[in-house]
Parts: C-alpha cells; sequence; structure tokens
C-alpha cells in the first residue's frame, strides 16, 4: 500500500486489520456458471461490515444514504462483470451490438473507446466511488473535484466483429503528484486473445472554476488502496508508442473537415463534450481513399481544453513527416501513398482539433494498417 506519514500508516493497519478479521478481500463477488455476478445476503452483510471498519479506520463518517449507495445493484448482479480475485482490478465481458459496428461489420474505435469508458466507471462503482462524476472519491465530491482526461493512447490488433464476445480488464495507479492514470487489457474471450490494449492519463479539474488542481494525499489515499501495489503497466515496453510526443500540426494541412457542432448528447456528466467525441471529430478529417484501404491500428490524443456545447470546431490531418522530414504525398488520381509506407503498408498522420479562433483543443496521432483481405 502506497501510503505516507506515520497517522496513514496506522490507517494502513486498521485497514488491513479489519480485512484480516472479516476474512474479506475487495472482491465481493462470485460467478455463477451463466457468468452472471452473484451477491449474496452474506456477502452484502461482510461488505457493509468491511465500509464500516474501513469508515473507522480513516475517520470517516458515512451517511445511510452513501452506504446504501455502496449495496450491490440490479445493474451489479446483471452485469457480466466483476472485481478481480485480488480486489485490485476489473474485469468485464461485452457483447458487440449491431449499432455498434461499422461497414465492414467490426467494431469501430469509437466503440471500443466506450466500452472502455464503461469498464473504467463500472470498475469505479464496484470499489464503491461515484460515477456521477467518472469515479470520483468521497473527498472529491466535497471540494467539487472531477477527473478529465488528459491524454489517452489506444492500440486495435484485431477488431471484434458482430456478436463477439469481449473481455476488458481495467486497474488505475497514482501518475505522479498532478494525476492517476488507468490501463486496459481487451481479449477475445472465446480464444483468450489479446486484441488490444490502452492506457490513459488523468488530472483533477474543479468543476467550478473549471480549474486544474493537484491531487492531494487525501484524495490519493481514498484510492490507491484499490490500486496495484507494484507498478502494472498495459505497455511496459521501453519506447513504447504511447509515451511518444505529438507535434503540433501547422498549416498549411494536406486535408481539413470544418465547422464541426457539438451535439447535445456529445455532453457528458462533466458538463462538457465527452472525450470519445473527439476521436469521430478527429477521423472527420481522414481521407476517404485511407479509409478504403486501410484501418486504424493505434491512435494516441493528447486533451488540450475543454470544448463546450456552442464552440464550432476545425478538424486538422496531414500525413505525418518522415525522419528525413519529407511529407507523404496521396496520388489523387487512384489514393495510393507515394510515401511514408513501410513493408506492413502502415501509414502515420497527425491531428489538430481546434477552435474556430486558433485555440488548441487536441493533438492527436494515428497509424493505419492495411485492411485484411477478408474476414
Amino acid at each position: 500500500m502506497l501510503l505516507r506519514g506515520g497517522a496513514i500508516s496506522a490507517r494502513s493497519a486498521a485497514i488491513s486489520e479489519n480485512r484480516s478479521t472479516f476474512g474479506f478481500s475487495n472482491s465481493i463477488r462470485r460467478q455463477n456458471g451463466n457468468g452472471f455476478v452473484l451477491c449474496n445476503s452474506s456477502h452484502r452483510a461482510r461488505k457493509a461490515q468491511l465500509l464500516k471498519a474501513l469508515a473507522v479506520a480513516t475517520g470517516e463518517t458515512k451517511t445511510k444514504q452513501q452506504e446504501s449507495s455502496h449495496e450491490p445493484t440490479l445493474a451489479d448482479r446483471l452485469r457480466l462483470g466483476s472485481l478481480t480475485e485480488d480486489g485490485l482490478s476489473y474485469k468485464e465481458r461485452f457483447i458487440v451490438r449491431c449499432y455498434e459496428v461499422g461497414i465492414n461489420k467490426t467494431a469501430t474505435v469509437e466503440t471500443i473507446a466506450n466500452l472502455l469508458q464503461e469498464v473504467g466507471c463500472n470498475h469505479a462503482q464496484g470499489v464503491g466511488f461515484s460515477t456521477d462524476g467518472f469515479a470520483t472519491t468521497l473527498t472529491m465530491r466535497k471540494l467539487h473535484l472531477i477527473w478529465v482526461t488528459a491524454r489517452m493512447h489506444i492500440e486495435i490488433y484485431k477488431y471484434p466483429a458482430w456478436s463477439d464476445m469481449l473481455e476488458i480488464e481495467t486497474w488505475c495507479q497514482s501518475e505522479g503528484r498532478i494525476g492517476t492514470r488507468r490501463d486496459w487489457i481487451l481479449k477475445d474471450y472465446a480464444t483468450g486473445e489479446v486484441i488490444g490494449r490502452a492506457t490513459s492519463k488523468w488530472v483533477m479539474m474543479n468543476q467550478d472554476t473549471r480549474r486544474l488542481q493537484k491531487v492531494t494525499d487525501d484524495i490519493r489515499d481514498e484510492y490507491l488502496i484499490y490500486c496495484p501495489k507494484t507498478l502494472r503497466l498495459a505497455f511496459p515496453e521501453e519506447n513504447n508508442a504511447s509515451l511518444k510526443k505529438i507535434a503540433k500540426l501547422e498549416d498549411p494541412v494536406q486535408f481539413s473537415k470544418i465547422g464541426l457542432v457539438p451535439r447535445r448528447a456529445d455532453l457528458d456528466m462533466n458538463q462538457h463534450v465527452n472525450n470519445v467525441t473527439y476521436i469521430g471529430w478527429v477521423l472527420e478529417s481522414m481521407p476517404q481513399e485511407i479509409i478504403n484501404t486501410h484501418e486504424l491500428q493505434t491512435i494516441t490524443l493528447d486533451y488540450r481544453r475543454e470544448c463546450q456545447h456552442d464552440d464550432v470546431v476545425d478538424s486538422l490531418t496531414s500525413p505525418e513527416p518522415l525522419m528525413d522530414d519529407t511529407i507523404l504525398e496521396l496520388e489523387g488520381t487512384n489514393g495510393s501513398a507515394a510515401a511514408g509506407k513501410d513493408e506492413n503498408d502502415c501509414l502515420q498522420f497527425l491531428h489538430l482539433l481546434r477552435l474556430s479562433d486558433g485555440s488548441e483543443i487536441n493533438r492527436g496521432r494515428t497509424e493505419w494498417r492495411k485492411k485484411p483481405a477478408t474476414r
């Protein structure tokens, strides 16, 4: 447990002692043969005891309404997800629906990003955090603080098709003094094959002033008890693509989609445009000839500022400069790339979302691989 100070160490010991007393880990759910989550009365009673013990150990008092919010709901019992045995990550299974696929009958990247967000929220709810502001702790709610996305990196090795079932595992951990990170592993549930990975960085914002704020020890201590005790990364490789900085795309750009306007449905519970909407905006300015022949392999987004419901957004795209500063050019006659291809026909692009006044909203990078011949 990554806690600091004598008082916090005593708090940690009290929490550990109470866990031991109840013979109870963070994982309080089990699954039946059909994969549905069950929480019987003994599980609920033991969970209530643990919550009371945690409140005593941390000096935290909870109202009856707050305590009841931790009781398993109908959704908890029916969704195909639960905490892992050690209680330090969460797994959930999803069936790809017909309205979640594109023209190739495979899930879109927006679908996958939405599922990542869903499993993250369900994980937070499973350990007792509020999903009213995307995994806010008790102290955060008292201070009107919320989490906002600073960076998202997704790699998709194989797209799940309509009616496929995928399993997503997620966990979170501290990210320096200014935020937290959440990672995901995506698997084909039928085969166990890893079909994707993702990582994200989040920072804290005051919901009233819309200003960023450092993560205090009190808030960090509230969520660290649910985090892996040693660093666990979805991308442990050195110099992996998730760490690569994104250069700002400068004019003139090669492709653009001007005048995008947020719909009402694009706003989330934090009262700004949801981070998944930006993915769709980025892809709007991709040339159609690339969409026809390639599929998205990797997307990285750096979120620079919020976007509100009355903003007008421009989506800009250009092929990423190569190491020798040459630029990939697309031939208008047949859509083929004249430069920038590797032996696997992988193409890379830089993206920029900005307001009509030129203010930068989002920087992005995408990598595209040649579509497979058959599905």
